[in-house]
């Protein structure tokens, strides 16, 4: 059986190691067909994306070619399987990968099983999501990201790992556990400094260590940051977190509903 992984440079796992798909063109192929849920691609969209405004004059072909490529390297990687993984259907090309084989569908899974838990069971939320975070290696598909298709998925899966760990954040919280995250919410915030949620739970964690001043220093820093560089002012969200550390608000406490906040 393969494992494939996109959530960093594109890898391939075979029982006797890790196996290389040579040429961008290639890596790109089987890039757009691992980020389509399994859905077959239509052949001009993966013409567009492998080579854009230069595809070739006879296309058609030239991707044909890479196809055959490609399903002839899935093959000799797994000898012993008796269908080809890379069918072509009346809709385009589509590439057989099930969840358990795609780090990107792990992650995701795990991330749907931590959202299941996370109300009754922080901690074991927690652990969920620190295991689906631990499967991304860096950027999705490192340096080749390929065309729209690519691009988009990249986008998509970044989107899910941010709010992945505001999650995990806000599971830690509801553990008790805001000191021992400190350094990771405050690395997260500088990281993301225009991403509300972050700032909201480093106030929180802050507060709850003791450190009312720089809770509300950072604050103050984030105000000035949105309203200098995008022209907006806080949420009605970050705004009642501020207001809840001036006035002492016991929902800041362990066990109070932070979600209060959320639905501001």
């Amino acid at each position: 059986m393969l494992s494939f992984s996109i959530l960093g440079s594109l890898e391939i796992h075979t029982a006797s190691g890790k196996a290389e798909i040579p040429g961008d063109l290639q890596r790109t192929l089987i890039q757009a067909l691992l980020v389509s849920d399994r859905q077959a691609v239509p052949g001009d969209a993966l013409i567009e994306e492998m080579w854009g405004d230069s595809a070739p004059d006879n296309q058609a072909n030239a991707l044909q070619a890479h196809v055959s490529r490609l399903r002839r390297r899935l093959r000799s990687l797994e000898p012993g399987r008796t269908e080809s993984r890379l069918t072509m259907q009346p809709s385009g090309y589509r590439l057989t990968v099930a969840e358990q084989e795609l780090d990107a569908a792990q992650f995701q899974r795990k991330v749907k099983d931590a959202e299941r838990l996370l109300p009754a069971h922080p901690v074991t939320a927690a652990g969920l999501l620190r295991s689906a975070l631990a499967h991304w290696r860096g950027p999705v598909f490192g340096y080749v990201s390929g065309g729209s298709v690519c691009r988009l998925a990249a986008a998509r899966l970044e989107e899910h790992r941010l709010r992945a760990t505001e999650m995990l954040f806000e599971a830690e919280l509801a553990a008790g556990r805001h000191g021992s995250i400190l350094a990771e919410l405050n690395e997260a915030h500088i990281s993301n400094p225009l991403r509300e949620r972050f700032c909201e739970q480093l106030m929180i964690a802050l507060y709850r260590a003791g450190r009312q001043a720089d809770a509300l220093d950072t604050y103050r820093i984030m105000w000035h940051r949105l309203s200098e560089e995008i022209g907006v002012q806080p949420s009605p969200s970050l705004r009642g977190v501020e207001r809840a550390i001036l006035a002492h608000d016991p929902v800041l406490s362990l066990g109070g509903d932070l979600k209060r906040f959320q639905a501001a």
